[in-house]
């Protein structure tokens, strides 16, 4: 995951070094980040199989892909925040997730452009750059800082950011950055190595249906404000 991820990234920095430059043609970059997802993808599924060649794969740009092991199943989002991309914001990270027997086990998310690496296996702990990471410890929620992302259903009492990059939300969690994590109408890959991240560092997630790709919500914070976050959260 790591080696595909890093090999995935060197195309993700050269073309978004390139996006300035297209903000002001006519055509605009979109045609060009969908091709850098599309290549970027490509990347990683090619080094995945390298390792794993019957590992089945749910991603983005390419939908499922049934092989000889449908018990474990890899997970990708070779760009999430995309719009971010697009716009030339340096907020976009590739996500991997190792889905087996229904059960994520194992969950890398990069961000190329401050190259920062999260990352996390089942019972091992969740790491930043190698270095061990836990959710934040605040138990004041007028103290908190969380983020969120698509469309608010609800008038918030609470201090939030909106990111766009989901992956590095839920990474951030895990790292204590932010407090929590909740958003509406989100696909699995999303959010699949996320996941695990938030878990092995100590947070706790509402539950979620791993074997559904789409319009998944999820809520997720520290142990000791999600109490707090969910009496906020009534109508979300």
């Amino acid at each position: 995951m790591i080696k595909a991820s890093e090999k995935a990234s060197k195309v993700l920095i050269r073309d978004f070094g390139e996006i300035e430059k297209l903000q002001v043609s006519k055509k605009g970059p979109l045609d060009f980040v969908t091709n850098s997802d599309l290549k970027a993808e490509k990347i990683i599924i090619d080094e995945l199989k390298k390792a794993r060649p019957n590992y089945s794969i749910i991603s983005e740009e390419n939908g499922i892909e049934k092989n000889k092991d449908e018990n474990n199943i890899w997970i990708i989002d070779p760009i999430d925040g995309t719009i971010n991309f697009l716009h030339g914001l340096p907020h976009f990270a590739i996500s991997i997730a190792l889905k087996s027997n229904n059960e994520i086990v194992s969950g890398l998310i990069f961000d190329p452009i401050k190259n920062e690496m999260f990352f996390a296996e089942k019972e091992n702990g969740a790491f930043f750059n190698n270095q061990r990471i836990r959710v934040s410890k605040k138990n004041d929620i007028n103290n908190c800082l969380f983020v969120t992302g698509g469309k608010i259903r609800q008038e918030l009492d609470l201090p939030y950011r909106k990111s766009g990059c989901a992956a590095l939300d839920m990474a951030y969690v895990a790292a204590g950055r932010y407090d929590g994590y909740f958003q509406h109408d989100l696909n699995i890959w999303d959010i699949a190595a996320g996941i695990i991240l938030v878990k092995e560092a100590g947070g706790l997630l509402n539950e979620i249906d791993l074997s559904i790709n789409k319009n998944i919500k999820i809520i997720a914070s520290s142990a000791d404000i999600n109490t707090k976050l969910l009496k906020k959260l009534t109508n979300f």
